[in-house]
């Protein structure tokens, strides 16, 4: 089969849809007024929104190493082949993404391979941000935890444990890396000893960050990847919209790459209150 040939068949299907849409423009017209009417999916399942949690990805989002590591090249384009396709390039751990437990341990779970239960997670948000503003170093100690269960009750099974800090509003700047004079990193992230604490007393299975980090920027050993994630558990890294979750109540969404043997990947999240 030629190039031409199939060129020459896609126009001509391409062609014949526009002529099917436009002869069905006032059916689809009425089709979405009626759906305006309609109660959605998630008001039908008990909720009353959808928010979108993921960070739109471009050439230039900030990552833990200061280059870039996303680019796309474009492979097809709509004026030439009559259909747009791009091939992209991308490191696992950038944007909004995830960290599998295989990330830090040789022997642990692959993205692909992080239990799908555990992708649908009741999601606890730790609030720091009024101490993040006046300090980028702070992190998420046991008495954010002690206080967070004092006011909201016990951490659910399989939940989404997050940090709060406010620094998504600081995206597209160099304030959301935060590197200092000498390369180090200055945004919070959580406390071993508070990673501790969720592992030995509660039921979560992830903790999230609107940061680069699990750790804190000026973190010198990663102790808090290395103590979450051989563990079974997994993380997420650069979530957004935090401050239009509350404490409690929201039920988080994780879209994990089925990637097989990867410690990683980009990832799009959405919570349902």
């Amino acid at each position: 089969m030629c190039d031409l040939y199939v060129m020459n068949t896609v126009k001509d299907q391409m062609i014949s849809r526009r002529n099917f849409f436009k002869a069905s423009a006032a059916s689809a017209a009425a089709v979405t007024t009626a759906a305006a009417f309609t109660p959605t999916q998630a008001s039908a399942a008990g909720f009353d929104s959808v928010e979108d949690m993921t960070h739109e990805l471009f050439e230039d989002f900030p990552t833990y190493f200061g280059s870039p590591q996303f680019s796309k090249k474009v492979l097809f384009n709509h004026a030439e082949h009559y259909f747009g396709a791009n091939e992209l390039t991308i490191a696992e751990h950038t944007g909004t993404h995830i960290d599998a437990p295989l990330h830090m341990a040789a022997d642990g779970a692959s993205v692909a391979e992080i239990p799908v239960n555990n992708l649908v997670a009741p999601l606890c948000v730790i609030d720091i941000a009024d101490r993040a503003a006046d300090d980028a170093d702070t992190q998420v100690t046991p008495d954010d935890l002690k206080s967070w269960i004092a006011d909201n009750g016990d951490i659910p099974q399989h939940a989404c444990v997050a940090m709060h800090s406010g620094w998504a509003s600081r995206l597209g700047t160099d304030q959301f890396r935060n590197a200092d004079g000498d390369g180090i990193q200055h945004y919070p992230g959580f406390h071993v000893e508070a990673v501790k604490m969720l592992m030995e007393d509660t039921g979560a299975n992830s903790i999230a960050v609107d940061t680069l980090s699990l750790d804190h920027g000026i973190s010198p050993d990663f102790a808090s990847h290395f103590t979450w994630l051989p563990s079974g558990r997994f993380g997420i890294e650069c979530i957004a919209n935090l401050d239009k979750m509350p404490a409690t109540g929201a039920t988080l969404f994780i879209g994990a790459p089925k990637f097989r043997g990867c410690t990683g990947g980009p990832a799009r999240i959405f919570a349902m209150i």
